[in-house]
């Protein structure tokens, strides 16, 4: 931001009504979030439920939250079709489920995954 104006002159008024716009700005991002868990159907038709996730971890972006959603993270490197690597990421899920503030539930179809993450 310039002290001056377009033509040279100095115009303290719009600057500083620019600097606090720029502050508020600055106060909105820095402002407490919580962290809500992103629970929603994964297994079944993976490429869609993957799709739905991101627009539910939107959504809560957009309601000033903090998404966790485990289901879009632990896939990346965790074989879900594996018994014992899916159980590890349901406890990894449900470890990161208890810093959350909230848990969010959507879907139209609660799945067995969603079952326990909703029991915890």
């Amino acid at each position: 931001m310039d002290y001056r104006n377009s033509e040279g002159y100095p115009d303290p008024t719009c600057y500083e009504a620019l600097c606090q716009i720029a502050l508020e700005e600055k106060k909105s991002l820095q402002a407490f979030r919580p962290i809500v868990y992103i629970c929603s159907p994964y297994a079944g038709d993976i490429p869609s439920n993957v799709m739905a996730a991101r627009r539910y971890c939107r959504f809560a972006v957009d309601s000033r939250c903090i998404p966790v959603a485990p289901h879009l993270l632990f896939p990346q490197f965790l074989d879900d079709s594996d018994p014992a690597e899916r159980e590890l990421g349901l406890f990894f899920g449900n470890a990161l489920m208890s810093k959350c503030a909230e848990v969010w539930v959507f879907g139209s179809h609660i799945s067995s995954g969603m079952t326990a993450e909703i029991r915890a």
